[in-house]
């Protein structure tokens, strides 16, 4: 395994997990890890990861990249996302003349949830038939893969996120809560509400105040 790499700044596991996302310690021997490299900022961590192309098989990686692109679309893709619940955003990348191959993505949570999780859902086929096309690469589920990631892992020197403090799951809840918000504010009856003399009070306090621009907003 090539030696351990560490950014500047302790990386952070986070234990925590929402109560939503998937857990895939259950019924699994963990390996004890006190560190994994990436950078953190807030609840979010950057995993970045570089691998070797197999001789010859740029041109199948990149068909398969692009039905990867296409499965975005896929409703049994989002829904494993969904379950998965940490991943913010991911990207893979073909480099150096067809030889090199970047996957790097942002996410939630514990290094080692994060990747158990992918093994268990329609991303972890997905990912295996990426990553069969470079040098090594064990599979997903098997148990020498965290530390093949490790050794392919290198730590962004600089990481940061337009909004540390959420997670995926707040970003959905928001989302909802910000979607049926805006419903209410559609109805007649919450216009007939705020022309009501009885609920002047309310409508004055900084808060609803604040609230109504955020609405307009």
């Amino acid at each position: 395994m090539a030696p351990h790499v560490r950014a500047l700044g302790d990386p952070r596991t986070d234990p925590w997990q929402e109560s939503s996302t998937m857990t895939a310690t259950t019924g699994a021997t963990q390996r004890a890890h006190p560190e994994r490299p990436g950078r953190s900022d807030g609840v979010c961590s950057e995993f970045t990861v570089f691998t070797e192309i197999k001789p010859g098989h740029a041109d199948a990686l990149r068909e398969d990249l692009a039905a990867l692109a296409d499965a975005t679309a896929d409703e049994r893709v989002h829904a494993a996302l969904h379950q998965i619940g940490t991943l913010h955003d991911a990207r893979h990348v073909i480099f150096d003349n067809g030889t090199r191959h970047m996957f790097a993505s942002v996410f939630d949570g514990s290094w080692d949830t994060y990747i158990d999780d992918f093994a268990q859902t329609e991303v972890g086929d997905r990912f295996d038939k990426v990553f069969s096309h470079t040098e090594g690469f064990p599979g997903v589920a098997d148990p020498g893969v965290k530390d093949w990631f490790v050794a392919h892992q290198a730590p962004a020197g600089v990481f940061v996120s337009s909004y540390p403090d959420l997670t995926v799951q707040q970003v959905w809840k928001d989302q909802r809560v910000s979607e049926a918000f805006q419903a209410v504010l559609d109805t007649p009856e919450f216009r007939a509400a705020l022309d009501n003399p009885a609920n002047t009070e309310l409508l004055a306090t900084p808060a609803f105040q604040k609230l109504l621009e955020e609405a307009a907003g």
